[in-house]
């Protein structure tokens, strides 16, 4: 109730209204202003003429639907089936923001990215489990997790660790997300925390880890029909193999994609590049020009590939000012738009140009922006 109170007095001051022009025949105007501050639950009657006044019919049926949208929604939230729960958002939701359970919707589609944080002065009428949900999509994942400590609100903190490049927190997180998962019997949540630490361990080099890791997170995909993730480990580990320099076995995998992305044209382009197939590595890259990225950005992608291009096509490029600047253009969008990870990819070129360059002390200050990597 103290949510609906919040919504008469934001519609409200919306119309522009005077509490007592509201008010006028429903209630005092002390009484109104206690429901309007949670201070006060009204009679359904008095609820439901006030909310009227302001043009919001209230429905028990949608109420009670409102009520099960919502348990629907955190359920498959915080059991990490993300499908479940985006789909639940192509129904109409919005008719519920203006029930009791409208609060929590307004989280939960902030969440599936539908809509803004709801303001602050909101704080005050959620409940442990919604304050928890809000303080996790500011990012104060610490605060979430002792407020309402699930293996969601771990898998969350140790993701974003995870992609700021803070792998041991991130593994910290993800191993307790995973054992509080399994504890519910969460596959799918448990999947996603075995994933995410095999890639901190092919971030951190720690191949035979990463490769049990991802073996753990392919049974459970498979247990649930995920069959995406599958794919995505398998494209993780042939890049692993790329840092790791293997690249005869990356050729393997990035060579035999029917339909390979942008991103993975570039990853073949290295792998020729590495293994001496010079024209099929200029080849991958026309391919690549010519197709289009969701994720990285279409142009940020090109810029990867341009970098590779300028390699090939200039067998002495440490000697080429030109290939310095492309580079580092490249490894700095890197750490200021995208997960941490993809620059630790392009880490080893940046650090090779410094040291062909002399500037022996740039490459040093750069490994300490890495304090969890070898290289």
């Amino acid at each position: 109730m103290q949510y609906l109170g919040a919504l008469i007095r934001r519609k409200r001051l919306e119309k522009n209204w005077s509490q007592a022009g509201l008010s006028k025949g429903i209630c005092t105007v002390s009484y109104l202003s206690k429901i309007e501050q949670g201070k006060a639950e009204p009679s359904a009657e008095v609820l439901d003429a006030l909310l009227l006044r302001l043009g919001i019919a209230r429905n028990a049926s949608v109420d009670a639907d409102a009520a099960q949208f919502v348990r629907d929604a955190y359920e498959s939230l915080f059991s990490g089936d993300f499908a479940a729960f985006f789909e639940l958002f192509k129904t109409d939701y919005r008719r519920f923001e203006t029930t009791a359970s409208g609060l929590h919707v307004l989280l939960l589609a902030c969440v599936a990215g539908l809509s803004p944080l709801p303001d602050a002065a909101l704080v005050p009428c959620m409940d442990t489990r919604a304050l928890a949900l809000y303080r996790a999509l500011e990012d104060n994942y610490e605060e979430a997790i002792r407020l309402h400590p699930n293996a969601y609100f771990h898998f969350c903190a140790g993701k974003n660790a995870y992609e700021s490049g803070r792998y041991q927190n991130a593994l910290a997180h993800l191993r307790t997300g995973y054992e509080l998962a399994a504890e519910c019997g969460a596959a799918r949540l448990m999947m996603e925390c075995k994933a995410r630490i095999g890639n901190c361990m092919s971030d951190l080099g720690e191949l035979p880890q990463m490769l049990a890791e991802y073996d753990a997170a392919r049974r459970l995909a498979v247990a649930v029909s995920e069959t995406d993730v599958v794919s995505t480990i398998d494209y993780n580990i042939a890049s692993s193999y790329i840092e790791s320099g293997d690249c005869e076995r990356a050729y393997a995998y990035f060579s035999s994609l029917n339909s390979p992305s942008m991103l993975a044209l570039h990853k073949l382009a290295i792998c020729c590049e590495k293994t001496g197939r010079t024209e099929e590595a200029l080849a991958a890259l026309d391919r690549a020009d010519a197709a289009a990225s969701d994720y990285p950005p279409t142009e940020t992608v090109r810029l990867f590939c341009d970098t590779v291009r300028y390699r090939l096509l200039h067998p002495d490029y440490l000697a080429h000012a030109a290939y310095g600047e492309l580079l580092l253009h490249c490894f700095e969008r890197c750490r200021k738009e995208l997960p941490a990870g993809y620059a630790v990819f392009h880490l080893p070129w940046v650090l090779e140009w410094y040291r062909a360059t002399r500037q022996y002390k740039k490459a040093l200050d750069l490994l300490s922006d890495f304090p969890e990597i070898h290289s």
